[in-house]
């Protein structure tokens, strides 16, 4: 595995557990389709939550949070609906969240998580 692909993995994994410690219920992780994927999909009470995840080492590309384009934004709208189409599910909101991982070089790996950014 490529040390990126590492990377990205652990902090999906930091941010589910994240999530989890929120009281948001995990439903599907890395869901894809032919347009994109979608790294985490929760439920929070009656939201769907559709979670970006973004990690890095350090601020040299800018911080994780800054890494979320409105480009980015606009694919996993679309990702969402037909993500909701192929489950015919039918939530009261949809929240878009984002959970950025910093790891440093040592200690533990730093949460931001922003609710309702997209």
């Amino acid at each position: 595995m490529r040390a990126k692909d590492a990377l990205g993995r652990y902090g999906e994994d930091v941010a589910a557990a994240h999530l989890a410690r929120q009281g948001i219920v995990v439903l599907e992780r890395n869901w894809r389709c032919a347009a994109g994927e979608i790294d985490i999909l929760g439920r929070d009470g009656d939201v769907l939550v559709v979670c970006e995840v973004k990690t890095r080492r350090g601020d040299g590309y800018g911080t994780p949070l800054e890494a979320v384009t409105a480009r980015k934004a606009a694919r996993l709208r679309r990702l969402a609906a037909r993500w909701l189409a192929e489950r015919g599910v039918h939530p009261s909101e949809v929240r878009f969240d984002v959970v950025g991982v910093r790891q440093p070089g040592r200690g533990a790996a730093v949460v931001e998580h922003v609710r309702g950014v997209l």
